[in-house]
């Protein structure tokens, strides 16, 4: 292998493991449920370093008739196209390449553009609706009037409201209450919708990628896991529990349009309770390694050549 295909080999190779068999590793995981944050974190990186690899792999190789390196050869192709320096043997391969590059990118940021404009139109709606549907409630939150136990936040970029039914006031006693309204908090103050917007869009963009559909189904399920453990800083884990039993055997809803609602999350939620949280040892690692995945693809663009030449 040359020199110049070095960087092009190690970003693909890169963006297919983490297109592939990382996520699902991922998926399966045990460790995830016992420190939520930590998992996302992973996730988040694991979406940056394999978008990166993709677009990367790309154009590294498509800029290889001007250059042996991402930066000379971005340098010299404009100069090269307008006959101002010799142009290099360019193959079909190489066009492509470049187009596939410039075509992601646009498909990417595309998607997310097109995802976020969706997501606050559907938020700005259910708002317009939710003003002439309830009222105000004594514990700040805003009030519908149906029997089924409902509870869910609407995120804002200004201001954000959570809402509960009367049907969820008659089940649940007081501390469940608080549980709940906790929860609900959880994820408008940590700011779960944009977290989820940016999922959503990743899915929608590459959507037979397990990175792709597998992390929207994992982070939704680690988001409630995060809006737990705020519930429990107030609650006890039997309340805590007793509130998600409640509230899942309803017909709850929510303006996250909850990826965590099934059976089976409603069941790792209450299993989680009792598990012990993950040592620090192994979530320092875990973010050291959340952390090198989203440095590794810009040093491969710019230093694998430089040190493969060397």
């Amino acid at each position: 292998m040359t020199p110049a295909l070095v960087a092009p080999a190690l970003l693909a190779a890169l963006a297919l493991a983490l297109a592939w068999p990382v996520p699902l590793l991922l998926a399966g995981a045990r460790w995830t449920r016992r420190s939520p944050a930590t998992a996302l974190v992973l996730w988040q990186s694991i979406a940056i370093a394999g978008g990166l690899s993709m677009i990367g792999a790309l154009l590294t190789f498509g800029l290889l008739p001007f250059g042996d390196n991402l930066v000379g050869g971005a340098s010299a192709l404009p100069g090269a196209l307008l006959g101002e320096a010799p142009l290099r043997p360019f193959e079909f391969w190489n066009v492509l390449a470049l187009a596939g590059a410039a075509l992601l990118t646009g498909h990417l940021l595309l998607n997310l553009l097109v995802t976020v404009v969706r997501a606050e139109r559907q938020r700005r709606r259910h708002a317009e609706l939710l003003m002439l549907l309830s009222q105000p409630h004594h514990s700040g939150t805003r009030l519908i009037d149906t029997p089924a136990p409902v509870a869910y936040c609407l995120p804002g970029a200004i201001s954000s409201v959570t809402v509960v039914s009367a049907g969820l006031i008659e089940l649940l006693d007081e501390q469940q209450m608080l549980a709940v309204i906790e929860h609900e908090r959880a994820h408008v103050k940590q700011r779960h919708d944009v977290v989820l917007v940016f999922f959503r869009a990743w899915r929608a963009s590459l959507p037979w990628f397990p990175i792709a559909y597998r992390a929207q189904e994992e982070v939704g399920l680690l988001i409630e896991l995060l809006a737990d453990d705020e519930a429990r800083r107030v609650v006890d884990d039997e309340v805590l529990a007793d509130a998600i039993v409640s509230v899942g055997a309803g017909s709850s809803v929510t303006a996250l349009e909850d990826e965590a609602s099934s059976a089976d999350a409603l069941t790792t939620r209450l299993a989680r309770l009792t598990e012990p949280p993950l040592r620090r040892p192994a979530e320092t690692a875990v973010l050291a390694l959340a952390a090198a995945l989203v440095v590794v693809p810009p040093a491969l663009l710019f230093l694998a050549p430089l040190v493969a030449s060397s």
